[in-house]
């Protein structure tokens, strides 16, 4: 909800703000915010070495290409199709997800993706959309997509940190260098009420949003997380027909109509098997009612309340419904494939 809301009010913010400066306005409000979270709350699980790699792609991908790509061909497309063609992010995140990465699609999700993607094309095609009559800017959207299905992969590696330092590092760093930009580009200051606002729209919809979608990853895998945040667009083109006034389509509702269908088809889906968890040692949130966490602890620990530490898994095999989360990374047989 939070991230659909930024594609019509970010459109509507183009009007008085460039496009490199308002993806660097939009980044520092949700890194700025986050970071000052940090400060007023309990810490989680910190960053290690190994995590560097993945975080500073992550931001390139993430926080520096994409919103570029996004901002300039929000210029040249209207806001309801734009916000349906960010359900493009979904599919490029599950592919990269599965061909890269190993991460395991069943039938559901597969034939989900390959509906968004035809709805996709719908509204992409030349001369079939209202207010869209070259394929750049659809084409400048899909970049973004493909950018941020990347960064979707890189940060699920680094999703049992605490995702308030994940998104405050990633978006405070993007905001530096889409600033760094914008002025580079010769970007010309707003008023204080634009910059506010606009600051305040990036914390909202870029930083809190964000923080959903790590803690997303971490339980569900970029795939699925990536095919559930197909949702997002539908409130971003439904709040355009009111907030940018435009027209409801054939192509909308043909659209929309498909993407509902790839919703259902994710959201029915069951993944369950005999799987086998090796020994391993790790830190992150967790209780021990989920069947996964068994350890001994220090007298005083509430188990069955949220809490967090290093611990060890001794080796467990057994089998239940489950998503690629962070417990759930094994290989998977043909057989496996249920949907």
């Amino acid at each position: 909800m939070l991230f659909g809301a930024s594609t019509p009010l970010s459109r509507l913010l183009l009007s008085r703000v460039t496009p490199a400066l308002l993806a660097a306005l939009l980044y520092l409000g949700a890194g700025v915010g986050l970071a000052l979270s940090l400060g007023l709350a309990r810490r989680g699980a910190g960053l290690v070495r190994s995590d560097a790699r993945w975080l500073a792609g992550a931001t390139l991908f993430g926080g520096v290409l994409g919103p570029l790509a996004l901002l300039y061909g929000l210029r040249a497309t209207p806001a309801g199709v734009a916000s349906l063609l960010l359900n493009l992010e979904s599919v490029f995140t599950a592919f990269v997800a599965w061909r890269v990465f190993g991460e395991q699609i069943d039938r559901r999700l597969a034939a989900g993706m390959g509906l968004v993607l035809v709805a996709s094309s719908v509204l992409a095609w030349p001369g079939q959309v209202h207010g869209a009559p070259t394929i750049t800017g659809p084409v400048a959207i899909a970049i973004a997509c493909l950018c941020w299905a990347i960064d979707n992969n890189f940060t699920r590696k680094v999703s049992d940190a605490d995702p308030r330092l994940v998104v405050a590092v990633k978006c405070s760093v993007a905001g530096a260098v889409n600033l760094a930009i914008a002025l580079a580009l010769g970007a010309r200051w707003p008023g204080g009420t634009m910059v506010a606002v606009s600051l305040f729209v990036g914390l909202l919809s870029y930083g809190v949003s964000l923080l959903c979608f790590v803690l997303a990853l971490r339980h569900l895998g970029a795939a699925r997380t990536g095919s559930w945040f197909s949702a997002a667009p539908f409130i971003g083109a439904g709040l355009s027909l009111f907030v940018a006034r435009e027209p409801l389509t054939v192509a909308l509702v043909v659209a929309s109509a498909l993407m509902g269908i790839a919703l259902y088809l994710h959201g029915t889906e069951k993944h369950e098997h005999s799987h086998e968890h090796p020994p391993t040692r790790h830190r992150h949130g967790h209780r021990h009612d989920d069947g996964h966490h068994r350890h001994e602890h220090a007298e005083g620990i509430a188990v069955f309340e949220g809490h967090e530490h290093e611990h060890e898994h001794e080796r467990l095999v057994h089998a239940h419904a489950h998503f690629p989360d962070t417990h759930h990374q094994h290989e998977h047989e043909p057989s496996d494939a249920s949907g």
